[in-house]
């Protein structure tokens, strides 16, 4: 799960008469922040920030469509993604409090001929990632183009059930697309509706979302924004994918005043029972008792005293994140469209501004070459903490995942050949120092308000 922004400007621009001269200036501050950065990440973004239930900002920037020269609108539909993830929970909690189905309910109760050498797999560890079960888009299939295929669900599930689970059920997290995807299929077996029949019915209608829909390219849509990929230096329009493939793992579009209108009407209580949703908000534990940072379709962290609640998304040609930070009572929305890698750190950017956190001084990135990124690919592990981090290359750089789930593809941007600022990690000033030994690369050691050790072990 990444997210980012464009410039062109654009049309409604949304400011209450009640916002005080303080959030007035913070969001002319972020107005400047998009428009000023947008060509760096995508054609177009939409954008709606709200405080205390007060609409500060709602705006469109860029491009929605760029062989007409469709300026974007704040009312523009993106593909949202793994966001997607949260409606499919939300469904699937309905179903509990209706006494259909249990959390603690083997899916196999469900999925019929779903084996695993004996293992049990709740509708819990689908929602929380921890089944153990492999990402169907790491099975090689064998089929040329299948991601432009239509599958039907039981055709994938029946591909899953082939494979050997990754690790024995509720003893690691695992973020995994075939989890939902599976989920996807259970609330089609308990409800006898089609997944997007059923979503419409008692998810999108009763939260009033008018304009969120499980997408569907032969049917016309009005201010459906295009998707792009960027490759050698221009846009291009973004490969075609199923969505029999995504389901209800991220098969969704919306927009930003749908997913502010779910956000109300979740904590409202108009589609589930409030006590529901404080349970799919609430950080999930693992059979040893470890908590992560996952939930019921949604993220929930604190991060230096602020914690934020939410899910992002990025599928072919868009990317989105939805976040709400309770303490604050500040929800903020962003969609582009198109496959930046950066859209994590521009929303960082967008959300620092508004939280009142001052941005660290631009670092100044120096380009190595690949010869020298390889050096420090490995695993590092911290025994203290019993925490390790994977590093890898992508893109020109390299990138970090920690063990614990608390980051993922995490950018290490070069100061010097040893020596990486880590700007994804906003709220904290965080650098990454190599060390070698005999020419080789032995440890890296991360430094916030402390250093740390991890000693590379792979």
């Amino acid at each position: 799960m990444r997210l980012f922004l464009l410039i062109l400007l654009s049309v409604l621009f949304t400011v209450s008469f009640g916002q005080s001269k303080q959030d007035k200036e913070l969001v002319k501050q972020v107005d400047k922040l998009i428009s000023d950065n947008l060509n760096n990440y995508a054609p177009g973004c939409a954008v709606l920030i709200a405080k205390k239930g007060e609409v500060l900002l709602e705006k469109g920037y860029g491009t929605a469509n760029l062989e007409l020269n469709v300026p974007m609108k704040s009312q523009m539909v993106f593909r949202i993604g793994s966001i997607t993830k949260q409606f499919t929970a939300i469904a699937i909690l309905q179903l509990v409090d209706k006494g259909q189905i249990a959390l603690k309910d083997s899916i196999q109760k469900f999925v019929k001929d779903f084996h695993f050498k004996g293992k049990t797999i709740t509708i819990e560890n689908l929602l929380t990632h921890t089944s153990g079960i492999k990402a169907y888009e790491e099975i090689d299939v064998k089929i040329p183009n299948a991601m432009r295929i239509e599958f039907s669900p039981k055709t994938v599930i029946d591909s899953l059930d082939k494979t050997p689970l990754e690790f024995e059920p509720n003893t690691k997290y695992n973020y995994c697309n075939s989890n939902y995807f599976l989920l996807g299929y259970i609330i089609e077996q308990v409800s006898g509706k089609p997944y997007p029949q059923y979503l419409k019915e008692n998810i999108l209608d009763p939260a009033g979302l008018n304009s969120t829909f499980y997408e569907n390219t032969a049917e016309i849509k009005l201010n459906r924004a295009n998707g792009y990929s960027f490759s050698n230096g221009k846009y291009w329009n973004a490969d075609f994918i199923s969505m029999s493939l995504v389901y209800g793992a991220g098969a969704l579009r919306s927009t930003v005043s749908d997913l502010y209108k779910w956000h109300q009407a979740l904590y409202e209580g108009k589609v589930i029972k409030k006590e529901s949703l404080l349970k799919a908000i609430q950080p999930y534990k693992l059979a040893d008792g470890k908590q992560i940072d996952y939930c019921y379709g949604f993220f929930n962290k604190t991060e230096n005293g602020i914690n934020s609640i939410g899910h992002g998304g990025a599928i072919d040609g868009f990317r989105a994140i939805e976040m709400y930070y309770p303490n604050q009572d500040i929800f903020i929305t962003v969609c582009c469209n198109s496959e930046t890698e950066n859209f994590e750190r521009f929303f960082q950017s967008i959300s620092n501004i508004i939280l009142g956190f001052k941005a660290e001084n631009e670092q100044k990135e120096i380009k190595l070459s690949g010869e020298t990124l390889d050096n420090y690919i490995g695993t590092y592990k911290n025994e203290k903490y019993n925490v390790s981090i994977k590093i890898y290359r992508a893109n020109g750089r390299i990138y970090g995942d920690l063990s614990n789930g608390t980051g993922s593809y995490l950018m290490f941007m070069a100061l010097t050949e040893t020596k990486f600022y880590l700007p994804d990690i906003q709220r904290v000033k965080t650098i990454a120092d190599f060390l070698k030994e005999n020419g080789k690369v032995t440890k890296v050691i991360l430094t916030q308000e402390q250093a740390v050790e991890f000693i590379k072990i792979e």
